[in-house]
């Protein structure tokens, strides 16, 4: 029986949501492995995405950015804790290889955290990537000036090239200092389309859009309550924002799984990372996006999205605002 461990970046949801469908697909064509997930995302959330039976270790390798919110990047905290993690370089890897033997796995996949790619590099263990995006190239964008970078840059671009493969899911950032790199079509959920349930269990009319407000993993809330009411628009919310809008239905509402849901709306409200962006191209939801012009990642993304016309733009003081009929109508 082979024994896959999965290290899961817990920068936001996307990072699990990418590695899933694969994990997956694995066991149909394997189904004796055996898996582990570690990560400190919520166990709940892995279970929903993660078919059948797994151990879960909660601990991270890495923790990608330190945000302000869904959209602010805490840089100066950013920067601090890379370096902080690069100062101690070699106990760190020793100390992930120990416990990568520890789990007595036969083979590592990451997404994307390159500490555990190293210590299984250290620990014999055969390693494969799997990201539209790296750690070392966003380093290398927000931190290049910086005087410890070019050690940092060193140790994570030779943490990414000890992988036997890193393989780049469509749409992916370029990844120019790698000769392992394997680019793989996009990878995404197919949810069903239960709309004409879904309006008869929130008691909406057809000629309401419903829009779904994600996002991502990360902390963020928007100013719901101050939103005005009757744009034709009804509002689906996370539960953890305790928002009281008459326009507005909590997600535990909706009696749906979170993909079954994005497939079921007129439109998703949220920025683009991987996860959303794939997921409503696949099912053929427009994605009402928020500009991060500085994010790295967002060029690919946009580019990708705009080719299957799935793209509406909002600018920030629409968020704000809440005047939001008008990109909702396009």
């Amino acid at each position: 029986m082979t024994h896959l461990l999965a290290a899961i970046t817990p920068h936001g949801f996307g990072h699990a949501t990418q590695l899933a469908p694969v994990v997956n697909a694995l066991r149909r064509y394997l189904p004796d492995l055996s898996l582990t997930l570690v990560s400190t995302l919520p166990e709940t959330f892995l279970r929903e995405r993660v078919e059948g039976d797994f151990r879960y270790i909660e601990r991270a390798a890495d923790f990608g950015l330190v945000m302000h919110s869904a959209l602010v990047i805490d840089l100066d905290a950013s920067a601090a804790r890379y370096a902080q993690l690069h100062d101690n370089w070699n106990a760190q890897v020793n100390a992930e290889a120990r416990f990568l033997e520890e789990q007595q796995v036969d083979l590592v996949l990451a997404d994307v955290p390159y500490l555990t790619l190293s210590g299984a590099e250290q620990a014999g263990i055969p390693a494969f990537a799997l990201c539209s995006l790296n750690w070392a190239d966003i380093y290398r964008h927000y931190f290049s000036g910086r005087q410890e970078s070019p050690r940092v840059l060193d140790q994570m671009e030779t943490a990414y090239a000890s992988a036997h493969t890193f393989f780049c899911p469509e749409p992916s950032m370029p990844m120019t200092f790698l000769d392992n790199t394997q680019s793989v079509g996009p990878i995404a959920r197919q949810g069903r389309d239960c709309r004409r349930q879904l309006r008869q269990r929130l008691g909406i009319n057809d000629d309401i859009a419903l829009v779904l407000v994600a996002p991502g993993g990360v902390d963020a809330r928007f100013p719901i309550e101050s939103w005005p009411t009757n744009q034709g628009i009804h509002w689906l919310i996370s539960d953890s924002w305790q928002v009281v809008h008459p326009d507005a239905s909590l997600l535990s509402q909706t009696g749906l799984m979170f993909t079954d849901l994005l497939a079921s709306c007129d439109g998703v409200l949220g920025k683009c990372g991987y996860g959303t962006v794939t997921e409503c191209v696949i099912n053929g939801t427009p994605l009402l996006y928020i500009p991060r012009p500085d994010w790295p990642e967002e060029h690919s993304l946009l580019t990708w999205l705009d080719m299957h016309r799935a793209a509406v733009r909002v600018e920030p003081e629409q968020l704000e605002s809440g005047k939001l009929s008008e990109p909702v109508e396009r």
